[in-house]
């Protein structure tokens, strides 16, 4: 079977919905440098809540004058790829983010993903890959960022038919952040009878620098789990190929310290004692399994140390937050 060539191939725009982070410059320069099969149009969603200065749009180069920018007020990343897509033409919208590099042959390979789509296919994924050193051992948050290249369905470079995107309303915008929302629209896109597929195409996705409270803050995405569970029921886990993560484990952990410190203040010292162990043995085993596979120096072993007492109690208080702020919630699209 012979590929289509590219100028037969559907056409497509590009939305990439922005912060300013200055990785936005890298991802329009290499999108610019992707010849073969150009965007008609390049949708940059601008999301600060109060925008401070130009966004470096002249790093598009020889797709500067395809380039258009929109505002979506700082409400996300759901919001703000909604608010690009709905100004879409093209038969295809394709989703970046700001801070992926697309690969030389990037849109010669777009086009032979969107020419053997057939009529079912509502969306292709491209293929992601994060560079990691190559004189050390990647760090916890280097890991994590590695994740996305088994990631299903991950809007970091996500082709999606425009009708698509209409038929099942977009982006759920109760996702604020941009963890989950991919694959919530991913379940709702095949509920509705579209398929999806992984496509030939491949992405750079470098892993942004980050301090080491980086993965205390990532825990907020618990709720968005939550969301996902009142959505989509307790087996949505399966159906989105998504990893169950530690949250059993870490309630456990919160529990020793949470019996721990009530058996203390009510004066019974063994069970205080027994609950305690359990907590200090739990939060040792979560440290010891992000230092084991890690650089081991001093500073990534003494931010394990420290994020693994507090990461368990705080990803269930935004489990339990999200269960009880979207105790209501309802499929997008569904009648109340």
């Amino acid at each position: 079977m012979t590929d289509a060539p590219a100028s037969s191939a559907p056409a497509y725009s590009v939305v990439v919905p922005t912060i300013g982070r200055p990785c936005l410059a890298d991802c329009l320069r290499a999108l610019a440098a992707a010849g073969g099969h150009p965007p008609t149009e390049v949708v940059v969603v601008d999301d600060r809540p109060d925008p401070d200065g130009k966004l470096p749009l002249e790093a598009a180069g020889v797709l500067r004058g395809r380039v258009r920018t929109l505002r979506s007020g700082g409400r996300g990343p759901a919001a703000a790829r909604n608010t690009g897509w709905r100004t879409v033409t093209a038969p295809w919208t394709v989703f970046l983010d700001d801070d992926v590099q697309v690969l030389p042959d990037w849109s010669r390979r777009l086009a032979e993903d969107l020419g053997a789509a057939d009529a079912i296919t509502g969306g292709i994924q491209g293929r992601l890959t994060v560079p990691l050193p190559t004189d050390r051992r990647p760090t916890d948050w280097e890991r994590g960022t590695a994740g996305l290249e088994q990631a299903a369905w991950a809007t970091a470079d996500m082709a999606y038919r425009t009708a698509t995107l209409a038929d099942v309303h977009g982006f759920d915008e109760r996702f604020p952040r941009a963890f989950r929302e991919d694959a919530d629209l991913a379940l709702r896109v095949r509920d509705a009878g579209w398929t999806l597929r992984h496509g030939r195409r491949t992405t750079r996705h470098p892993v942004r620098p980050a301090d080491r409270w980086v993965s205390v803050r990532a825990q907020r995405g618990n709720a968005d789990d939550a969301l996902m569970t009142r959505l989509h029921g307790r087996d949505w886990w399966a159906r989105a190929q998504a990893p169950r993560g530690r949250l059993a484990r870490h309630a456990l952990v919160t529990a020793g310290a949470l019996v721990a410190a009530g058996c203390a203040v009510t004066g019974r010292p063994r069970a205080a004692g027994a609950a305690g162990t359990l907590w200090a043995l739990g939060t040792a085993e979560f440290a010891l399994a992000r230092i084991g596979p890690g650089p081991r120096t001093p500073h990534e072993i003494a931010t394990m140390l420290s994020t693994s007492v507090v990461i368990p109690p705080l990803a269930v208080h935004h489990w339990l937050d999200g269960l009880i702020r979207h105790r209501r919630a309802a499929l997008l699209g569904s009648t109340p």
